[in-house]
Order: C-alpha cells, then sequence, then structure tokens
C-alpha cells in the first residue's frame, strides 16, 4: 500500500493561496514469491528458482520486467560487490494460469532480465530459471547465497520484491579418482591402484555414514597389499576380495574423509576450497586365473 498526497494552489493578482491537502492509497494487487527447488547448495549442482506472481485486481498486468540479482553481495571490505550465481542460457520457462507460454526475452544476465511477463486479472504468472553457483558462493557451514527478485514496469507504482537464501550443504561431498602404476606391465607383473577420495563438505565423512568403496579388477589381481591412509587393511575384517571374479569391497564405515576447509580472498572473493582426502592403495600381481589361496578367500562369517 502507497500513501500519497496532493495539494493545488491558486495565483490571483500577486496572491497565492493554497488548497486543502488531499491523502490518497494505492493499494497493491500484485504480489510476488520466490523459491528455491532446494534448500541447500553445492559448489557442483544448479539451483532452479521459481518466481510466482499473483495478481488480485481487475486489470492486466503487461510488459512487466523481473529482476534477479543472482546473490549480489558486498566483501567486508566494503567496497567490492561480487555475483556468486551465474544464470544458466535458455532455461527460463515462463507459465500463465499454468499454461506454458513463449520463452520471454531475457536482456541481460546478470543482473538477470526478464522482459515482457503477463499476469491476468485474477490470475497468476510462474516463472522459472535455472543458476549454478561459481567461484564466489560462499562456502562453510555458515555460508548461504541471499538472492532478491524485483518487478517492475507495467503500470506498477512502485516495484515489488521476492528473495530466497538457501545455505551451503552440510553433508559430506565425496569424488574419487584412480590412478596406476606402472601403466604398462608384464605378464604376471605387479601394479598398484591408487584411489585418492576428496570431500569438498564442510562435514566429514565418518563411519556412521557408511561410505562404501567398490572396484572389479579386470585382470584379476593377486592381491599382496591393501592400506587407507597408510594404515594396513584386513582381508575379512577391512574389505572383502573376490579371486574368482576381482570384486573388491570396503566393509561398512572403513571409508572415513575429512571435511574441507575453505577461505576466500579478501580483495577478489573468490573462495578456495581445500578438500579433504583419504588415500586407498590397493597392491597386487595380475593373474590370468583364479588363486583361491586361503589369504584372498572372504573370511567365513
Amino acid at each position: 500500500m502507497a500513501v500519497f498526497y496532493n495539494q493545488a494552489t491558486l495565483s490571483y493578482n500577486g496572491n497565492v493561496t493554497g488548497s486543502n491537502i488531499t491523502t490518497g492509497e494505492i493499494v497493491a494487487t500484485l504480489s510476488a514469491d520466490k523459491n528455491a527447488v532446494s534448500d541447500t547448495y553445492t559448489g557442483m549442482g544448479d539451483i532452479t528458482y521459481a518466481v510466482s506472481l499473483v495478481n488480485s485486481g481487475s486489470t492486466d498486468f503487461t510488459g512487466l520486467t523481473v529482476t534477479d540479482d543472482l546473490g549480489r553481495y558486498t566483501l567486508p571490505n566494503g567496497v567490492t560487490e561480487v555475483v556468486p550465481l551465474n544464470y544458466i542460457a535458455d532455461t527460463v520457462n515462463y507459465y500463465v494460469n499454468g499454461v506454458k507460454q513463449a520463452d520471454p526475452e531475457v536482456s541481460a544476465e546478470e543482473p538477470l532480465t526478464i522482459e515482457g511477463i503477463r499476469v491476468p486479472a485474477g490470475g497468476n504468472a510462474l516463472i522459472l530459471y535455472t543458476a549454478r553457483p561459481n567461484q564466489f558462493a560462499p562456502v562453510g557451514a555458515d555460508a548461504a547465497i541471499t538472492n532478491r527478485a524485483s518487478v517492475s514496469g507495467g503500470g506498477l507504482v512502485n516495484p515489488v520484491t521476492a528473495e530466497e537464501t538457501i545455505t551451503h550443504s552440510t553433508e559430506p561431498n565425496l569424488t574419487i579418482s584412480k590412478s596406476l602404476d606402472p601403466l604398462v606391465v608384464s605378464e604376471n607383473g605387479t601394479v598398484t591402484y591408487t584411489f585418492t577420495i576428496q570431500n569438498y563438505g564442510s562435514t566429514a565423512a565418518e563411519s556412521g555414514d557408511n561410505a562404501v568403496f567398490r572396484d572389479t579388477f579386470d585382470p584379476i589381481l593377486n592381491i599382496s597389499s591393501v592400506t587407507f591412509n597408510g594404515t594396513p587393511w584386513v582381508n575379512g575384517t577391512d574389505y572383502t576380495y573376490s579371486t574368482a571374479n576381482g570384486e573388491f569391497t570396503s566393509q561398512d564405515g572403513r571409508i572415513t574423509v575429512p571435511a574441507a576447509t575453505y577461505s576466500q580472498d579478501e580483495t577478489t572473493g573468490v573462495w578456495a576450497i581445500q578438500p579433504g582426502t583419504s588415500t586407498l592403495v590397493i597392491t597386487g600381481a595380475i593373474s590370468s586365473a583364479a588363486n583361491t589361496s586361503p589369504a584372498d578367500t572372504p573370511a567365513a562369517n
């Protein structure tokens, strides 16, 4: 609701007189709401936003412009501004009263500017679009992105705004990579597989998270050594291995990975992530046939 005032003046024979002051109010009939499909984000996941517009009045709104600041914020230095989200091109979808419309015009991607939106009298419009966190997206236990959508034009006296806040996921966020040494090996030669498991999340992956490692070696290995973060693993206690098909499986809770650490450059605003890392090393001789020696046979339950 906006209040407005008006007063007239009358000039005559060098005199000026004023009228009484009238007071009126404008009742807003367009409302906006904004929501993200997910309440949390990671450094590698896209975020879909929904801006919902409702017209409770008896007149259509046409030619509206929706602008999203994509989470722009000021660094602690009080000077530099950064934008933590990138709009993903061609992801805008536009619905009026639940019916898909032609894609509206995106006249700018930062801030995201969507033009030509219509909201019929007594009706609604829904705008969906997707953004992706970038190097300026805050990370860590207390990190969050708040971005605001503003609706203007189309006869609105004042812009209508809506905002949404999502937080950085506190769950472990694991990746795994695999290397082989040597890359060229003779028959019956020995090879070492090194698996690097990294955690980009702000929470460590503990034994209760039940992370399980699996690999099927082809060619099959006659395993001679298994270590996790330098500590020897025991077959039947820490893992099981089948020399019949080369399948290696860690026991529940044996894979743990420390949390990542984060830091932000005070000048540029870029966040650096140092993932927590654990290493699984498996060494063995290449076998052309199954080896059923007791040392490589899973312990009986």
